[in-house]
Protein backbone atom coordinates (compact mmCIF):
# COMPACT_ATOMS: atom_id res chain seq x y z
CA UNK A 1 0.00 0.00 0.00
CA UNK A 2 1.50 3.35 -0.99
CA UNK A 3 1.97 5.87 1.81
CA UNK A 4 -0.55 8.72 2.02
CA UNK A 5 0.46 11.90 0.24
CA UNK A 6 2.06 14.62 2.37
CA UNK A 7 -0.26 17.03 4.12
CA UNK A 8 -0.28 19.41 7.07
CA UNK A 9 -1.04 17.93 10.46
CA UNK A 10 -0.95 19.02 14.09
CA UNK A 11 2.53 19.03 15.56
CA UNK A 12 5.10 21.06 17.49
CA UNK A 13 6.25 24.37 16.03
CA UNK A 14 9.43 26.13 17.09
CA UNK A 15 10.61 29.54 15.84
CA UNK A 16 13.06 32.10 17.18
CA UNK A 17 10.45 34.83 17.14
CA UNK A 18 11.38 38.29 18.34
CA UNK A 19 8.29 40.42 18.61
CA UNK A 20 5.09 41.21 20.48
CA UNK A 21 2.72 38.55 19.12
CA UNK A 22 3.10 35.14 17.49
CA UNK A 23 0.15 32.77 17.13
CA UNK A 24 -0.99 30.11 14.70
CA UNK A 25 -3.80 27.61 14.14
CA UNK A 26 -4.40 24.66 11.82
CA UNK A 27 -7.85 23.28 10.97
CA UNK A 28 -8.11 19.73 9.65
CA UNK A 29 -10.93 20.08 7.11
CA UNK A 30 -11.64 16.33 7.23
CA UNK A 31 -12.24 16.13 10.98
CA UNK A 32 -12.94 19.78 11.79
CA UNK A 33 -10.37 19.67 14.59
CA UNK A 34 -8.36 22.84 15.27
CA UNK A 35 -4.87 22.71 16.76
CA UNK A 36 -2.35 25.47 17.25
CA UNK A 37 -0.22 27.55 19.58
CA UNK A 38 -1.36 27.92 23.20
CA UNK A 39 -2.52 31.47 22.41
CA UNK A 40 -4.44 30.63 19.22
CA UNK A 41 -7.55 32.35 20.63
CA UNK A 42 -5.73 35.68 21.12
CA UNK A 43 -6.44 38.40 18.56
CA UNK A 44 -4.61 40.80 16.29
CA UNK A 45 -5.78 43.12 13.50
CA UNK A 46 -6.58 41.25 10.29
CA UNK A 47 -5.29 43.86 7.83
CA UNK A 48 -5.84 42.67 4.23
CA UNK A 49 -6.38 39.03 5.17
CA UNK A 50 -10.07 39.80 5.69
CA UNK A 51 -10.51 40.92 2.06
CA UNK A 52 -11.19 37.31 1.10
CA UNK A 53 -14.23 37.35 3.40
CA UNK A 54 -15.39 40.80 2.21
CA UNK A 55 -15.39 39.62 -1.40
CA UNK A 56 -17.14 36.36 -0.48
CA UNK A 57 -19.81 38.18 1.52
CA UNK A 58 -20.60 40.51 -1.39
CA UNK A 59 -20.81 37.72 -3.97
CA UNK A 60 -22.94 35.43 -1.80
CA UNK A 61 -25.57 38.16 -1.55
CA UNK A 62 -25.83 38.22 -5.35
CA UNK A 63 -26.97 34.61 -5.47
CA UNK A 64 -26.99 33.56 -9.13
CA UNK A 65 -26.74 37.12 -10.43
CA UNK A 66 -23.63 38.50 -12.10
CA UNK A 67 -22.13 41.59 -10.51
CA UNK A 68 -21.52 44.68 -12.64
CA UNK A 69 -18.25 44.26 -14.56
CA UNK A 70 -16.59 47.03 -12.54
CA UNK A 71 -17.53 45.38 -9.24
CA UNK A 72 -16.33 41.96 -10.35
CA UNK A 73 -13.01 43.52 -11.31
CA UNK A 74 -12.86 45.28 -7.94
CA UNK A 75 -13.45 41.94 -6.22
CA UNK A 76 -10.65 40.38 -8.25
CA UNK A 77 -8.20 43.20 -7.52
CA UNK A 78 -9.04 43.16 -3.81
CA UNK A 79 -7.76 39.58 -3.63
CA UNK A 80 -5.12 39.21 -6.35
CA UNK A 81 -3.44 42.62 -5.85
CA UNK A 82 -4.71 43.29 -2.31
CA UNK A 83 -6.02 46.62 -3.56
CA UNK A 84 -7.47 48.73 -0.72
CA UNK A 85 -9.59 50.99 -2.92
CA UNK A 86 -11.16 47.99 -4.63
CA UNK A 87 -11.81 46.35 -1.26
CA UNK A 88 -13.48 49.53 0.01
CA UNK A 89 -15.88 49.45 -2.96
CA UNK A 90 -16.75 45.79 -2.39
CA UNK A 91 -17.14 46.34 1.36
CA UNK A 92 -19.59 49.19 0.75
CA UNK A 93 -21.52 47.17 -1.85
CA UNK A 94 -21.78 44.30 0.64
CA UNK A 95 -23.49 46.63 3.12
CA UNK A 96 -20.48 47.49 5.24
CA UNK A 97 -19.98 50.84 6.89
CA UNK A 98 -17.08 52.70 8.44
CA UNK A 99 -18.20 54.99 11.23
CA UNK A 100 -15.56 55.85 13.83
CA UNK A 101 -17.29 55.66 17.19
CA UNK A 102 -17.08 54.16 20.64
CA UNK A 103 -19.36 51.28 19.60
CA UNK A 104 -18.01 47.80 20.24
CA UNK A 105 -20.30 46.21 17.63
CA UNK A 106 -18.68 45.16 14.31
CA UNK A 107 -20.23 46.38 11.08
CA UNK A 108 -22.72 44.21 9.18
CA UNK A 109 -20.09 42.54 6.98
CA UNK A 110 -18.06 41.39 9.98
CA UNK A 111 -21.18 40.40 11.92
CA UNK A 112 -22.11 38.05 9.08
CA UNK A 113 -18.63 36.49 9.19
CA UNK A 114 -19.12 35.81 12.89
CA UNK A 115 -22.53 34.23 12.32
CA UNK A 116 -21.95 32.32 9.07
CA UNK A 117 -18.47 31.03 9.87
CA UNK A 118 -19.05 30.37 13.57
CA UNK A 119 -16.40 32.76 14.83
CA UNK A 120 -15.94 33.10 18.59
CA UNK A 121 -13.02 35.49 19.13
CA UNK A 122 -13.57 38.18 16.47
CA UNK A 123 -14.21 41.77 17.57
CA UNK A 124 -14.60 45.25 16.11
CA UNK A 125 -11.35 47.09 15.48
CA UNK A 126 -10.22 49.48 18.20
CA UNK A 127 -7.28 51.33 16.62
CA UNK A 128 -7.85 55.07 16.95
CA UNK A 129 -8.74 57.07 14.90
CA UNK A 130 -9.78 54.13 12.68
CA UNK A 131 -12.09 52.39 15.16
CA UNK A 132 -14.39 50.09 13.22
CA UNK A 133 -12.46 50.11 9.95
CA UNK A 134 -12.52 46.64 8.36
CA UNK A 135 -8.74 46.13 8.26
CA UNK A 136 -8.47 46.63 12.03
CA UNK A 137 -11.01 43.91 12.80
CA UNK A 138 -9.54 41.86 15.64
CA UNK A 139 -9.40 38.16 14.86
CA UNK A 140 -7.65 35.11 16.30
CA UNK A 141 -5.82 32.47 14.26
CA UNK A 142 -8.51 30.05 15.43
CA UNK A 143 -11.16 32.23 13.80
CA UNK A 144 -8.98 32.89 10.74
CA UNK A 145 -8.78 29.18 9.89
CA UNK A 146 -12.54 28.98 10.37
CA UNK A 147 -12.90 31.76 7.78
CA UNK A 148 -10.63 29.82 5.41
CA UNK A 149 -12.74 26.70 5.87
CA UNK A 150 -15.94 28.76 5.49
CA UNK A 151 -14.73 30.07 2.14
CA UNK A 152 -13.59 26.65 0.94
CA UNK A 153 -16.77 24.79 1.91
CA UNK A 154 -19.03 27.28 0.15
CA UNK A 155 -20.82 28.92 3.08
CA UNK A 156 -19.01 32.23 2.61
CA UNK A 157 -19.49 32.93 -1.10
CA UNK A 158 -22.33 30.51 -1.93
CA UNK A 159 -22.50 27.78 -4.60
CA UNK A 160 -22.09 30.03 -7.65
CA UNK A 161 -19.07 32.02 -6.47
CA UNK A 162 -16.98 29.75 -4.21
CA UNK A 163 -14.83 28.31 -6.99
CA UNK A 164 -14.21 31.82 -8.37
CA UNK A 165 -13.09 33.17 -4.99
CA UNK A 166 -10.76 30.21 -4.36
CA UNK A 167 -9.37 30.60 -7.86
CA UNK A 168 -8.58 34.28 -7.30
CA UNK A 169 -6.92 33.40 -3.98
CA UNK A 170 -4.73 30.87 -5.80
CA UNK A 171 -3.69 33.61 -8.25
CA UNK A 172 -2.48 36.14 -5.66
CA UNK A 173 0.67 37.71 -7.07
CA UNK A 174 3.68 39.76 -6.09
CA UNK A 175 6.53 39.38 -3.62
CA UNK A 176 7.71 41.20 -0.50
CA UNK A 177 10.22 43.13 -2.65
CA UNK A 178 9.93 46.92 -2.62
CA UNK A 179 9.11 46.94 -6.34
CA UNK A 180 5.96 44.91 -5.62
CA UNK A 181 4.80 46.93 -2.60
CA UNK A 182 2.70 50.09 -2.96
CA UNK A 183 0.85 52.36 -0.53
CA UNK A 184 -2.62 50.88 -1.08
CA UNK A 185 -1.90 47.57 -2.83
CA UNK A 186 0.94 45.14 -3.11
CA UNK A 187 2.44 41.75 -3.69
CA UNK A 188 0.99 39.11 -1.38
CA UNK A 189 2.28 35.80 -2.72
CA UNK A 190 4.60 34.79 0.11
CA UNK A 191 4.50 33.20 3.56
CA UNK A 192 2.74 29.85 3.96
CA UNK A 193 2.91 29.11 0.24
CA UNK A 194 6.73 29.36 0.38
CA UNK A 195 6.92 26.82 3.20
CA UNK A 196 5.04 24.08 1.35
CA UNK A 197 6.97 21.40 -0.56
CA UNK A 198 6.06 20.61 -4.17
CA UNK A 199 4.63 17.30 -2.98
CA UNK A 200 1.81 19.34 -1.41
CA UNK A 201 1.41 22.18 -3.92
CA UNK A 202 1.28 19.63 -6.75
CA UNK A 203 -1.86 18.08 -5.23
CA UNK A 204 -3.99 21.08 -6.20
CA UNK A 205 -4.36 24.83 -5.83
CA UNK A 206 -3.43 26.49 -2.55
CA UNK A 207 -5.70 29.48 -1.96
CA UNK A 208 -4.10 32.26 0.09
CA UNK A 209 -4.73 35.77 1.40
CA UNK A 210 -2.18 37.61 3.49
CA UNK A 211 -2.48 40.86 5.41
CA UNK A 212 0.44 43.18 6.18
CA UNK A 213 0.72 46.75 7.43
CA UNK A 214 3.35 48.68 9.39
CA UNK A 215 1.32 50.30 12.19
CA UNK A 216 3.35 53.26 13.41
CA UNK A 217 1.01 53.77 16.37
CA UNK A 218 2.47 50.70 18.05
CA UNK A 219 5.72 50.44 16.03
CA UNK A 220 4.90 46.98 14.70
CA UNK A 221 4.38 45.18 11.47
CA UNK A 222 1.00 43.45 11.68
CA UNK A 223 1.48 40.41 9.43
CA UNK A 224 -1.07 37.66 8.84
CA UNK A 225 -0.91 34.61 6.59
CA UNK A 226 -3.92 32.47 5.60
CA UNK A 227 -3.92 29.46 3.29
CA UNK A 228 -6.57 26.83 2.59
CA UNK A 229 -6.78 23.66 0.51
CA UNK A 230 -9.26 20.80 0.25
CA UNK A 231 -7.58 19.21 3.29
CA UNK A 232 -6.62 21.99 5.70
CA UNK A 233 -6.76 25.67 6.64
CA UNK A 234 -3.72 27.34 8.24
CA UNK A 235 -3.29 30.83 9.71
CA UNK A 236 -0.27 32.56 11.25
CA UNK A 237 -0.60 36.00 12.87
CA UNK A 238 2.29 38.22 13.97
CA UNK A 239 3.23 41.60 15.41
CA UNK A 240 6.90 42.57 15.52
CA UNK A 241 9.07 45.73 15.21
CA UNK A 242 8.78 47.59 11.91
CA UNK A 243 12.55 47.86 11.61
CA UNK A 244 12.74 44.07 11.27
CA UNK A 245 11.09 44.21 7.83
CA UNK A 246 8.32 42.39 6.00
CA UNK A 247 10.55 39.50 4.91
CA UNK A 248 10.92 38.43 8.52
CA UNK A 249 7.19 37.87 8.93
CA UNK A 250 6.97 36.10 5.58
CA UNK A 251 9.71 33.68 6.67
CA UNK A 252 8.04 32.97 10.02
CA UNK A 253 4.80 32.08 8.23
CA UNK A 254 6.72 29.82 5.84
CA UNK A 255 8.55 28.14 8.71
CA UNK A 256 5.34 27.30 10.55
CA UNK A 257 3.92 25.68 7.42
CA UNK A 258 7.09 23.69 6.78
CA UNK A 259 7.19 22.34 10.33
CA UNK A 260 3.60 21.09 10.09
CA UNK A 261 4.20 19.03 6.95
CA UNK A 262 3.67 15.32 7.48
CA UNK A 263 6.00 13.83 4.82
CA UNK A 264 6.06 10.50 3.12
CA UNK A 265 8.45 8.05 4.80
CA UNK A 266 12.03 8.89 3.94
CA UNK A 267 11.15 12.22 2.34
CA UNK A 268 13.60 15.05 2.84
CA UNK A 269 11.98 18.04 4.50
CA UNK A 270 12.94 21.67 3.96
CA UNK A 271 14.81 22.97 7.02
CA UNK A 272 12.72 25.57 8.90
CA UNK A 273 14.09 29.08 8.57
CA UNK A 274 13.64 30.03 12.25
CA UNK A 275 14.13 26.74 14.08
CA UNK A 276 15.29 27.93 17.50
CA UNK A 277 13.27 28.82 20.58
CA UNK A 278 10.00 27.11 21.34
CA UNK A 279 6.80 29.17 21.33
Amino acid sequence: TPPPPPTLAAGPVSVSFKGEFFSWALLDRTTGKISGSPNMTATSSTESMIKAWIVSDYLRQLGDKEPPAAMKEAARLAIVDSNDGAANKVHAAAGGSYKPSSSSVPDAVIQRAIKICGLTDTKRGNVKPYTGYWSFTRMSPRDAVRVGDCIADGKAAGPKWTKWVLDQMSKVKGTTAAKDQRVSSGGGRWGIIDGLPKSITAQGPVSIKNGWTPIYGDGNWHVNCLAVTSKWSLAVMLRYPIRTGLDYGAKVCASVATQLVTPQPGAALKVPQQPVGKL
